[in-house]
């Protein structure tokens, strides 16, 4: 087994609990929609007994958010690293770990969306930063696909197929849809045909 096979395996700790189900009913009801009660309940401990955990809700927060924002871009790092063969190669592996994320971890694209404005300068400091980071591992990947386009088309293209991928928390129910496999395979072949307009001159 794999290392990131074992990782994904292994028992989830109280903390990994507790943060699951902080995104979960942040998500869904918004983040001054739910009391730690609430939270503690949904894994079975009182709602005092998270603040061994977490000093509060802002802190959950915080680590939710920073958190994801670390996670995709050690994976980028990873993926590129280790991809074997021509940069075609290396955007599929960046596209198959998004989309891994964007298929698993809904609600944190949603809290993502709602709340980052709740943290502290400090944190959403940090978030913009990791996030500035993982679009350039993007970018400099895609420039080699497309050295004729222009930076801030290809800068504009990764966004773009970010939003595209972010958008699965819009997408219907899951039991509307062809199955995970069947989805991430419509959502690869999206992202890489948002990408291909850039060999058009003039993106058209």
């Amino acid at each position: 087994m794999s290392p990131n096979a074992a990782a994904r395996t292994a028992a989830p700790t109280r903390r990994d609990q507790i943060l699951k189900e902080a995104a979960r009913l942040f998500a869904e009801r918004g983040f001054h929609g739910v009391g730690v009660d609430e939270i503690g309940a949904a894994v079975g401990i009182s709602g005092p007994g998270l603040y061994r955990h977490f000093p509060g809700k802002d802190a959950m927060l915080a680590e939710l958010l920073v958190g994801i924002s670390g996670r995709l871009l050690a994976g980028g790092k990873r993926r590129v690293m280790e991809t074997a063969g021509p940069p075609e190669a290396v955007l599929d592996a960046l596209i198959e770990g998004h989309i891994d994320f964007a298929l698993d971890d809904r609600p944190l694209i949603t809290l993502h969306d709602r709340e980052l404005d709740r943290l502290r300068d400090s944190d959403r400091k940090l978030v913009r930063q990791l996030q500035r980071q993982y679009v350039e591992l993007w970018v400099e990947t895609v420039r080699e696909i497309h050295p004729r386009a222009a930076e801030s088309e290809v800068r504009a293209a990764v966004h773009a197929v970010f939003g595209l991928l972010n958008s699965t928390p819009h997408i219907s129910r899951p039991a509307t849809l062809p199955g995970r496999a069947a989805t991430a395979a419509l959502l690869h072949r999206l992202a890489l045909g948002a990408l291909d307009t850039l060999s058009v001159p003039g993106g058209h």
